[in-house]
């Protein structure tokens, strides 16, 4: 099923979270919110991608996903949307580019968890992605020392902008990145997977909970 691709303007500052989203849960809600608020993002797009080139299990079906993620999100700010699935695209660095293509004016920043900037520099093209976007990084339970020392970490070092000043962040020139602290619950699609728990994610509620995982890039 193709769904329509989210509305934009020029001028807009558009928050990107991609990830499988297999289940969607109160963490993605929770972390979306801190990010609208932290990094004074005008939207954010959950894009729900087609597969993790880094994972060996695929994900449910793309329409289950969507219509989960929507019934997570209850935020007209938010748009769940496979923009990845219409593009074409397989990787980050990639969606990003049809991203800027598509929408010209629009300034993007990429949306991750610490555990994932801890693995960032596995991601195809990853400095391409530092060089398009500004990136906001958010806490995740026993990432975030990790995170900190990172590859990617140490090799865009000058380019970090404090926590206290992440509203500034979109606004920057890439390379920018940013590591804000939030409320920390430990929570992750891969977990709710192995105890059965895709039925048991709508009824967790829309205000609770930090991200699950995001995808390769």
């Amino acid at each position: 099923m193709r769904h329509e691709i989210p509305h934009a303007r020029p001028g807009q500052v558009i928050g990107l979270l991609g990830g499988s989203f297999d289940p969607a849960h109160a963490g993605h809600v929770h972390i979306t919110k801190v990010a609208l608020r932290r990094f004074g993002l005008d939207r954010i797009w959950w894009l729900v991608s087609p597969g993790n080139p880094l994972k060996a299990r695929g994900p449910a079906p793309m329409a289950d996903r969507i219509a989960r993620a929507r019934a997570m999100i209850r935020d007209p700010r938010v748009t769940v949307t496979d923009f990845e699935a219409q593009a074409g695209t397989r990787y980050t660095a990639q969606t990003i580019a049809a991203l800027q293509a598509a929408y010209p004016g629009v300034r993007f920043v990429w949306l991750m968890g610490a555990d994932n900037l801890v693995q960032f520099d596995r991601w195809q093209d990853w400095q391409q992605i530092m060089a398009r976007v500004p990136v906001g990084v958010l806490a995740r339970p026993g990432q975030n020392l990790p995170a900190r020392a990172s590859r990617a970490a140490r090799i865009f070092h000058a380019a970090r902008i404090k926590g206290n000043a992440s509203r500034t962040l979109a606004m920057a020139a890439a390379p920018a990145w940013c590591f804000v602290n939030a409320p920390l619950m430990d929570i992750s699609s891969s977990a709710i997977r192995a105890r059965g728990g895709w039925g048991a994610t709508l009824a967790q509620g829309a205000d609770a909970g930090l991200p699950g995982k995001g995808q390769e890039g």
